[in-house]
């Protein structure tokens, strides 16, 4: 799944989750990007201060509540790091697609 589509669905399943707040969406964006930078391959080292200053978090207990809400959630997959000098593992969950209500799904109709 390319970047822009793991977004779009992001953020149609985000317009319908009353747990996410504009904190965790520009997280899961911060992080969208770092995977996209690792060639979208699995899992991605990620920096806590890279993704605190993409993501526009200014304090640690915000960027640790958000990013446990997002693997609590099912979005990702965080594997912490607690040695200094390794950084943590992000694996991005993909976000299956929700069919158009409007659109039927012709895959879903035999020939």
């Amino acid at each position: 799944m390319t970047p822009s589509l793991l977004l779009t669905a992001f953020i149609k399943k985000a317009q319908t989750d009353k747990t996410l707040k504009t904190s965790h969406i520009s997280l899961y964006i911060a992080i969208i990007k770092c995977w996209e930078e690792n060639n979208q391959i699995n899992p991605v080292s990620i920096s806590r201060s890279e993704l605190m200053k993409m993501s526009k978090i200014n304090a640690k207990a915000t960027y640790h509540k958000c990013i446990k809400e997002l693997h609590n959630l099912s979005y990702i997959l965080y594997q912490p790091s607690y040695h200094p000098l390794k950084k943590s593992q992000i694996t991005i969950i993909h976000i299956p697609k929700t069919p158009h209500p409007l659109r039927p799904n012709i895959s879903q109709h035999p020939p």
